[in-house]
């Protein structure tokens, strides 16, 4: 059996399904975008983490994060505070909300993740996860 080789097309057309599932179960579960959950994540793993250091992991302009964080303090899931040390930067921190909602994403999304991953070993995962990273890489 051939497989199918043309990987732009197919990570193109997996990266949107996943997106839309994302944004289907997430959105009606917890309330929140991927793109909110993926920083609320990025958030819960650092407290008070640079606003830049959430765009950097989110892969996203600082220009958007900053849109990012004005729709997220608006729905108070974060709180936003000038940093100690630089008055130019931002530190993200959860609200209680922003931690429900960030657990309420979890609980969808750990479910989606073993759906992906199973029927494949280990050894090909693994493959996987270094083609993904290098892709990301060589692409910047």
């Amino acid at each position: 059996m051939r497989h199918d080789r043309r990987y732009i097309y197919l990570l193109n057309s997996a990266q949107k399904s996943l997106s839309r599932h994302i944004e289907r179960h997430v959105s009606n579960t917890a309330g929140i975008s991927a793109t909110q959950a993926g920083a609320l994540f990025v958030i819960r793993a650092q407290d008070g983490a640079l606003s830049g250091e959430v765009a950097s992991a989110l892969d996203i302009a600082p220009s958007a994060m900053t849109g990012l964080a004005d729709r997220m303090v608006k729905s108070g899931l974060i709180d936003r505070r000038v940093d100690g040390q630089d008055k130019r930067s931002y530190r993200l921190w959860l609200t209680e909300a922003g931690l429900e909602a960030a657990l309420l994403a979890t609980t969808e999304l750990g479910p989606l993740n073993a759906t992906l991953t199973e029927e494949f070993t280990d050894k090909e995962l693994e493959v996987v996860s270094r083609w993904l990273t290098a892709v990301r890489q060589r692409c910047q």
